[in-house]
């Protein structure tokens, strides 16, 4: 495991955090897509039910439960504990324009035609559109949170590692898997306008408040 794959994997995680959090303390899920979180935890669900057969390491065993367990009480904060705060007239992205085409493209392109790698493989063409339903509530609502902001760069952060760490693999064990590179580029592609307003509104916004008075 290189430090490109750390880094990107700790990035992930405080995005998770970040959510978590923003969630609690405002006592409010408002800005935030149900549906990509939906989406999300049908990604970890898919990918990892490996670990009723498979065990690779601690680090790895964690992070999957970790991923899992935090998705999950997100789905339950967003549905249950904050409900009337969720913002339902605004998150109707229809997720089957994402479900369904995954689902095909994991049949038509995999590595294996078996139960778990078509799982994987689903997963991984999943996860690259997962966050559109969240892109489209802040785009028809025209405005996203600091902490909402912060959330999504480190999402973006965390697939961009990632292809430096596909590179570095590259390079240093020959390894090169198009269904997740290819992925993972179209996913960072889609975070590339949010990159854009993340700069130019949440760090002016930043400066501004440091200007003396």
């Amino acid at each position: 495991m290189n430090i490109f794959r750390i880094a990107a994997d700790m990035s992930h995680l405080l995005a998770i955090i970040i959510l978590l959090l923003k969630i609690w303390k405002s006592r409010s899920c408002s800005g935030i897509s149900a549906r990509s979180q939906i989406l999300f935890a049908v990604v970890f669900t898919a990918r990892y039910l490996d670990l009723f057969t498979t065990y690779i390491s601690f680090y790895n065993t964690a992070m999957k439960i970790t991923f899992l367990v935090a998705t999950y009480a997100t789905i339950y904060l967003m549905f249950f504990k904050f409900r009337s705060t969720y913002m339902r007239e605004s998150d109707t992205f229809r997720v089957e324009l994402l479900l369904i085409p995954s689902v095909l493209l994991a049949v038509l392109i995999n590595h294996d035609f078996t139960p778990f790698e078509l799982l994987w493989t689903f997963s991984i063409y999943l996860e690259a559109v997962a966050i559109l339903p969240q892109l489209f509530l802040l785009q028809s609502t025209g405005s996203a949170e600091v902490i909402t902001a912060h959330y999504l760069f480190a999402l973006g952060s965390y697939r961009g590692l990632y292809i430096l760490n596909w590179i570095y693999r590259y390079y240093t064990e020959d390894y090169f898997d198009p269904i997740v590179v290819v992925a993972g580029i179209v996913q960072t592609v889609l975070y590339a306008d949010f990159f854009y307003l993340y700069v130019t509104r949440v760090v002016q916004a930043r400066k501004a408040m440091e200007l003396p008075i």
